[in-house]
């Protein structure tokens, strides 16, 4: 069977109340990106093509400084040019040529512009070919600020808003180092519903531009006194490089070079090691490149949501609102269970395209390497409404609530390496064991306040959690085998990702069970669920309280009636059958 519970679309924001949140770069009005831009999007040409000039004239300039020090060259185009006296010509043309390139550039970053307002997003591009992209913020999944190396020691970087939707994100590149933080800052104090921003937004007196551009390239990319983080994870270098080692592509290299030796060894041929360098070089590439790409890592709590930092030579930053996270997945490879080492990864609504963004599947990462502990906060820094409304009630402080995401935690702590029925998990029968034979005590679900729990794997383990509010449907399937040992499996579906929240070999009345359970207590949970505006409820005055939040849903129940809630109605039957879900209210 499946539903699909809907979660009722946010109100716009409104531009009036959020008023006091303008700044000079979301005032409504339309503005430029950097001066440096076109030098760093088509500009480097012009680089490469005067290093190879100078590569050109190096015999010519040896020549004239030292008569006799430089080899003739027969093909030299610049001999050429100087020998059939057309020099004043060729000159004429490539000032020409840069006259013309450099025209084409500015006109490029004057039709280049950008507009925040209260409610989108808006980039308008092109000369010939006009391009115009918006961004609600209502959906803004993330705000990612990169910094590659040459724009980083010119003081500029990359902003990128990715959105729900297939190729949907905005890009604003470039902007300066410090209007790009600041307006990453701004665009989700908008989409947060809050009507002003407390934090300072003054930053250090300029101390000159060499010091301020060796104070940006080796400042620690997280800035303290900015975001105000409550908690930071950290990722211990050595551990990382450890944990690169003890992966499965180390695995497959060394499979691959022993084979080779043994091939080797057995024929007596030596020409395929040559077969072996190049591969050699793209491994040890691979590698330089993901640890250069992983150190630093930072996983902070903000007011604006969750953000996560990498990279040494080339910084990356993101941010993510709360309530974008739609599943997290803890895992343990077979090679780290001795360290007792974990991962985390999410999955997000996010889906770049046109090679707008390197860092998709490096910002599902939001843990690349951890122990237990380090794992327990970092779920309780990304699912901090793991309670919830539901269970709190509207009126709840904020330390309710993290005294709930506490508990939570807890429960999740003690899923890691359990089995069997230990933590109230509900797992597979005996007979699973023809289709788990090593898993089927440790396949299993449990509910907790706001999320569902799905704990599989007994080799490689993992543990899945689905926030309630973020659930986009749930099926129940039994193919013929399943069928006969009274089995069936669960998917609990949400947005694509590298998370599957799956379970297989479950009693059939266990995952029937799960079917319905999941059903009323995510459309609760989206009824109440209320972080597309996290910080609505700070602007809004305590007498004229929302009519939405005056009631307190309890885990389970479905929500009251109402003219924006959600009803449905399902049809009832057995594991097999296909129940498709009637919105029982207009949206």
């Amino acid at each position: 069977m499946t539903f699909r519970p809907g979660t009722p679309p946010p109100p716009p924001p409104g531009s009036a109340g959020n008023a006091a949140a303008a700044a000079p770069l979301t005032d409504g009005e339309w503005h430029r990106l950097h001066p440096l831009t076109p030098l760093l999007r088509g500009g480097i040409v012009l680089i490469v093509v005067l290093g190879y000039v100078l590569n050109s004239l190096r015999d010519q300039l040896v020549g004239f400084f030292i008569p006799g020090g430089g080899p003739p060259d027969e093909g030299d185009p610049v001999r050429y040019v100087v020998e059939h006296h057309v020099v004043g010509w060729v000159l004429l043309g490539i000032a020409v040529l840069l006259l013309v390139l450099i025209g084409l550039f500015y006109l490029s970053w004057r039709m280049h512009e950008f507009r925040v307002t209260g409610e989108i997003v808006e980039v308008r591009s092109g000369v010939v070919f006009r391009n115009h992209r918006k961004a609600r913020l209502d959906r803004i999944q993330g705000i990612n600020v990169s910094r590659p190396i040459l724009p980083r020691l010119l003081g500029t970087a990359k902003l990128e808003i990715a959105q729900a939707g297939n190729d949907a994100n905005v890009q604003l590149a470039y902007l300066g180092s410090k209007p790009a933080e600041d307006l990453r800052r701004r665009i989700l104090v908008l989409a947060s519903g809050a009507k002003e921003d407390d934090r300072p937004t003054g930053g250090r007196a300029s101390q000159g531009v060499l010091q301020d551009r060796f104070d940006e390239v080796f400042s620690p990319e997280l800035d303290t006194e900015a975001e105000r983080p409550t908690r930071i994870v950290r990722v211990h270098p050595g551990r990382l490089v450890a944990s690169m080692l003890l992966s499965g592509t180390t695995v497959f290299i060394l499979l691959a070079v022993a084979a080779m030796v043994v091939s080797v060894a057995l024929t007596g041929e030596y020409g395929i090691l040559f077969g072996v360098f190049p591969a050699v070089i793209g491994a040890g590439g691979y590698y330089v490149r993901k640890f250069s790409r992983s150190l630093q890592y930072t996983i902070a709590e903000t007011r604006d949501g969750i953000r996560i930092g990498f990279g040494l030579v080339s910084t990356t930053s993101e941010t993510l609102p709360p309530g974008r996270i739609h599943a997290v997945s803890v895992a343990q490879p077979l090679l780290w269970r001795p360290f007792g080492w974990w991962d985390v990864r999410i999955n997000r609504a996010t889906h770049a395209g046109n090679g707008q963004t390197n860092n998709q599947q490096v910002s599902s990462i939001v843990l690349p390497v951890g122990r237990a502990e380090d794992v327990r906060e970092v779920l309780d820094i990304i699912l901090p409404g793991l309670v919830g409304t539901a269970v709190a009630g509207p009126a709840a402080t904020r330390d309710q609530l993290r005294a709930g995401s506490a508990e939570a935690v807890s429960v999740v702590d003690d899923s890691l390496t359990t089995s069997g029925d230990r933590g109230g998990f509900v797992h597979s029968p005996r007979r699973g064991a023809w289709l788990r034979p090593l898993s089927f005590r440790r396949n299993g679900y449990r509910f907790v306040p706001g999320a569902v729990l799905l704990r599989l794997g007994a080799v490689w383990r993992s543990l899945v959690v689905v926030p309630l509010p973020r659930v986009q449907s749930v099926a129940v399937e039994q193919g013929p085998v399943e069928r006969l040992l009274r089995l069936a499996s669960v998917h609990v579906h949400t947005v694509h990702g590298p998370v599957s929240a799956r379970l297989g070999a479950l009693d059939a009345a266990d995952a029937q069970r799960l079917w319905s359970e999941a059903a009323e207590r995510a459309i609760a949970a989206a009824a109440a669920d209320t972080s597309h505006r996290w910080r609505e409820r700070e602007a809004r005055p305590a007498s004229a309280p929302n009519a939405a939040d005056a009631q307190a849903v309890a885990p389970g129940a479905p929500p009251a009636p109402s003219s924006t809630g959600p009803a449905w109605r399902t049809q009832d039957g057995p594991p097999g059958w296909t129940g498709v879900p009637t919105p029982g209210a207009a949206r």
